[in-house]
C-alpha cells in the first residue's frame, strides 16, 4: 500500500517498442502532411506554419488541461509538433536562406537550451516526471525544436551530403540502433538515452516521409502525399485505438 501512495502517474505514455513505432510513424505523417500542405496545395512555407502553428497551439493547450493521460490527444499533439517542425524547418532553411546545416545548429542550439532551463527549473528532464502544466509546456516546447531540427537534419544528412533518402534512412536506423544497444548493455542515463532515441527519430521519420513523396528523379517512390497521409493517419489511429498504452508512472 505504502508502495502505491508513492506512485502517481504521468501525462505521456510508457515508452515501450509499441511508442517507438507510433512515434516513426508520426514523424513520417509530419513530412507528408507538411509537404502537402505547403506543397502540394502551394501555401509556401510560411502559410503553412501558420496553419500548424495555430493546430500546434490548440493541441498543446488541450493536451496540458486534460486531467489524465488521453492516448489519442497526445498522439495528435506529437503529430501537431512535426507537422508544424516540417514547414518550419523548410520556412527557415529555405526561403530565409539560412541553409540546412545553419538551421540544424541553430536548432540543435536552441533544443539543448530548452532542456538546460528545463532541467534548471525543475531539476529535471525525465520524461517520467511530465504531470504538472510547467513540465508539460518545457516538455512540448523541447520537443517542438527536436522536430524542426529533425527535418532540418534530415534534409542535410539526405540532400547536402548526398545520401539521398534510403542512405539517411540507414544512417539514422544505424544511430537509433546504436542508442538500443546502449539502452541494454551500458549504464548511460536513460533520460539521456531517451532523448536521443526521440531525436533521431524525427530525421529518420522525415527521409522516410521524402522517400515516400518525393519525384522519382531526387530518389524518391512519387507518391501522393494526400494517399501517404491518409494511410500514415489510419495506421497511427489504428495502434493508438487497439493496442493499450499506459501512462508512465512517476516516483514522488
Amino acid at each position: 500500500m505504502n508502495a502505491d501512495k508513492n506512485i502517481s502517474l504521468s501525462k505521456v505514455p510508457e515508452v515501450t517498442l509499441v511508442f517507438w513505432i507510433i512515434k516513426i510513424l508520426a514523424t513520417t505523417l509530419g513530412e507528408t502532411g507538411g509537404d502537402a500542405v505547403s506543397m502540394s496545395m502551394d501555401l509556401g512555407y510560411l502559410v503553412g506554419t501558420g496553419i500548424f502553428s495555430v493546430l500546434f497551439l490548440i493541441a498543446v493547450s488541450a493536451q496540458v488541461s486534460a486531467r489524465k493521460f488521453q492516448p489519442l490527444l497526445y498522439w495528435a499533439t506529437i503529430i501537431a509538433t512535426t507537422t508544424v517542425g516540417t514547414t518550419l524547418a523548410d520556412f527557415s532553411t529555405r526561403s530565409l536562406g539560412i541553409g540546412y546545416a545553419g538551421g540544424s545548429v541553430i536548432l540543435f542550439a536552441l533544443l539543448l537550451g530548452s532542456l538546460v532551463v528545463w532541467y534548471r527549473t525543475l531539476g529535471s528532464v525525465a520524461v517520467d516526471t511530465v504531470a504538472s502544466p510547467k513540465s508539460e509546456i518545457f516538455y512540448w516546447v523541447t520537443i517542438m525544436f527536436s522536430q524542426t531540427l529533425g527535418t532540418a537534419l534530415g534534409d542535410w544528412t539526405a540532400d547536402t551530403a548526398e545520401l539521398g533518402y534510403t542512405g539517411a534512412a540507414l544512417v539514422f536506423s544505424g544511430m537509433l540502433a546504436v542508442v538500443a544497444a546502449a539502452y541494454f548493455w551500458s549504464k548511460i542515463s536513460r533520460t539521456v538515452l531517451f532523448w536521443a532515441a526521440f531525436i533521431l527519430t524525427r530525421p529518420l521519420g522525415a527521409v522516410i516521409g521524402d522517400f515516400l513523396d518525393k519525384p522519382l528523379d531526387h530518389g524518391g517512390l512519387a507518391l501522393s502525399r494526400y494517399s501517404a497521409s491518409a494511410v500514415l493517419i489510419l495506421l497511427v489511429t489504428a495502434l493508438v485505438l487497439f493496442i493499450p498504452q499506459k501512462p508512465a508512472k512517476r516516483a514522488h
